[in-house]
């Protein structure tokens, strides 16, 4: 089963991506990891994309594609897999469905975690990271006994820069308009799946896999 995540920062990808793997036996490719893992092996795409990442340049999409085909095709892979974090562009799902043609193979779903804007907000504005030991709280989610304190070792509770609600909302934005063309793109082939990321985690799980088994 061949299979791309998309869904907003903050909807839940990663949590939900544990179940598929651990559910379907296949596994979860995040572009972060495939790029690590070819730099780590010296494959010459690897480094090629460390000679841009070196630079804090973007590693440009035929690098990136190269990367993927890398990854896609390692062993296990051979069942299937879940992609997450690309493509992030229409061009870049052009280029994917070339590359997948070219391995024979194809997507079987699109699954699309839908959460309202300003829950997103909530979820992504509320965290907060102890100063002493690193331990991270959710002011809504998982607070802690004392507001400000850390339950572990007593240290200040501070929000992260890029947690603050304007930053956030500019990500969020930014995904928005990049991701539009591309889920209808995939409407389109009649690939996408939407989901309800608002509700509890199980039950997101359950609709999902439900989903695939269909």
């Amino acid at each position: 089963m061949n299979l791309l995540f998309m869904g907003p920062p903050g909807a839940g990808k990663g949590t939900q991506a544990e179940v598929i793997v651990n559910e379907f036996g296949i596994p979860h490719i995040s572009t972060g990891d495939a790029f690590r893992l070819a730099i780590k092996q010296g494959t010459p795409v690897g480094m090629k994309a460390k000679e841009y990442i070196d630079q804090g340049l973007l590693v440009p999409d035929d690098v990136t594609v190269g990367i993927v085909r890398e990854r896609l095709q390692q062993s296990d892979c051979e069942k299937g897999f879940l992609l997450d974090g690309f493509p992030r562009t229409l061009s870049q799902a052009e280029s994917l469905e070339e590359l997948l043609k070219e391995l024979g193979r194809k997507l079987d779903h699109v699954i699309d975690l839908k959460v309202d804007r300003n829950k997103l907000l909530a979820r992504l504005t509320g965290r907060r990271i102890c100063k002493s030991c690193g331990a991270t709280y959710h002011v809504i989610f998982n607070p802690p006994k004392q507001e400000g304190v850390c339950d572990k070792c007593g240290g200040e509770l501070y929000q992260r820069s890029d947690d603050t609600e304007e930053k956030v909302g500019t990500r969020l934005d930014e995904y928005i308009n990049k991701t539009a063309p591309l889920l209808k793109f995939y409407e389109d082939k009649g690939l996408l799946r939407q989901v309800d990321g608002e509700q509890e985690i199980d039950a997101v799980s359950k609709e999902i896999v439900s989903l695939l088994r269909g």
